[in-house]
């Protein structure tokens, strides 16, 4: 099991780079992670899981299953999550108080372990957050490490400084249980000679009893943050600019990793941002009645008006197309009622039940300025409780087009080459593949791979 001494400490790209590499070595492996929270999140068999596990599922050359993430929390307010259990949204789950919920996750989370337990040779468990919180009631780490009887490695983050601090402060406060388990350390996003670092990795060493497994450096990648938004890649030089709206509830945000490598993308969250850009993106949403709430608070409402009626192209995704919309109802009491920015005639009526499958969008003839879309097919996925009503402008299933603002209810088509190609002008490749291997590599150069392996026999 890989446990971190903090959140972003590297467990999600230790645990993506493990995958690929045991992969190579002819194991059969299979990622989990009992509990995730982040608003990004794929659609597989059964319904949704965090995108960390998707990603790990195809580093490790498997199709990703509600297994290996069954427990999602996605973020609707800084005091309220979502409940997905088993790739469902719960609303029960999400209406009790935290400290109530574990006597029903962890019933979930044993069952999808013992599934995938069944099922492969190997399992990565990834733990949440850090296993010290002892604060809190700790299902993920401290129950599901003892659970499964597993070996763990602590990960670090020595970037942030303190890191032989974090090391041992959380192998001194986890129980006793963990403890006895905690096999190993990594040292993770080193910058510098590793040789520098000692006497420290001995010292650790021989305070708690946890071997050195590695120090990795700071590894340039191409993986999508889990729970927040990333911009990576280098454009080539006259790449047109796009703008990516970011309310405070952005969703799904890993879709558009492609775009940075042929667009000059900035994140806005002032209405100046959108100015001269070559094309507006608004994203999905958690909560689009909030999100929609702020962009007028921030006065983007008429900022994008301005920006449409002269020509501007805008694209609406999920939730980006509700706000879009003329008006949010929502009778059941889902998220909220909402008045859109009424740059497409959209009704958005908020249902109980949520929509989570995979779709393919074919695109009929399209005008300027979205001809180049003309003709092109591509596969997402839709991940919605809004139901959406055109009227007189859907142009095809699921997308709707009116003038220079176009807005679908798929998520996913910007991670099409041929939809980036056609909407930015530049042909870009699909980086994930490498990435995976590159990681893997960083595993065979800079960590003990013997002793790695030999913990997958001994758990």
């Amino acid at each position: 099991m890989v446990l971190g001494c903090t959140s972003g400490a590297g467990k999600s790209l230790l645990v993506t780079a493990l995958a690929r590499w045991f992969s190579r070595q002819g194991v059969d492996v299979v990622p989990f992670k009992a509990q995730n929270m982040s608003n990004n999140a794929r659609v597989v068999d059964g319904g949704e899981i965090g995108v960390a596990q998707w990603l790990q599922a195809r580093a490790a050359r498997i199709e990703p299953s509600v297994d290996m993430n069954p427990v999602l929390l996605k973020p609707e307010a800084d005091t309220r999550s979502q409940v997905v259990v088993a790739g469902v949204a719960r609303r029960d789950l999400t209406e009790l108080r935290w400290p109530d919920r574990a006597l029903h996750l962890w019933p979930a989370m044993t069952a999808a372990f013992d599934r995938v337990t069944r099922q492969h040779e190997l399992v990565l468990l990834e733990g949440a957050g850090s296993p010290a919180e002892i604060n809190l009631v700790d299902l993920v780490n401290n129950r599901m490490v003892e659970h499964a009887d597993a070996s763990a490695v602590l990960v670090a983050d020595i970037d942030r400084g303190g890191a032989f601090a974090h090391v041992f402060g959380t192998w001194s406060l986890v129980p006793q249980e963990t403890r006895d388990r905690l096999a190993a350390f990594v040292l993770n996003k080193f910058r510098g000679d590793a040789t520098l670092l000692e006497p420290g990795p001995t010292s650790m060493t021989e305070r708690t009893g946890m071997a050195m497994a590695g120090v990795l450096p700071m590894l340039p990648h191409e993986l999508p943050d889990e729970e927040g938004a990333t911009i990576r890649g280098e454009p080539p030089i006259g790449a047109p600019t796009v703008a990516v709206v970011r309310y405070p509830y952005a969703s799904n945000l890993d879709e558009l990793r492609l775009l940075p490598h042929a667009a000059s993308v900035r994140w806005a969250t002032d209405p100046h941002d959108i100015d001269g850009v070559d094309l507006v993106v608004l994203p999905g949403s958690k909560h689009v009645a909030a999100d929609a709430a702020w962009l007028r608070s921030q006065h983007f409402d008429a900022r994008l008006h301005a920006f449409a009626t002269s020509g501007g192209r805008v694209l609406g995704v999920c939730g980006g197309a509700m706000i879009l919309g003329s008006e949010v109802c929502d009778p059941s009491g889902v998220e909220g009622a909402t008045t859109g920015l009424g740059l497409l005639p959209l009704r958005t009526e908020m249902s109980p039940s949520k929509t989570t499958r995979r779709v393919g969008v074919e695109l009929p003839r399209l005008e300027a300025p979205w001809a180049a879309l003309t003709g092109l097919r591509a596969d997402g996925y839709e991940i919605r409780n809004g139901v959406v009503h055109g009227d007189g402008c859907e142009v095809a299933p699921l997308v709707w087009r009116r003038g220079s603002v176009l807005a679908t209810t798929v998520h996913g088509l910007l991670e099409d080459p041929d939809v980036v190609h056609a909407l930015c002008g530049i042909r870009v490749r699909d980086p994930l593949e490498d990435t995976f291997e590159h990681l893997a590599d960083a595993v065979d150069a800079h960590l003990d791979t013997r002793l790695l392996r030999s913990l997958t026999l001994t758990s």
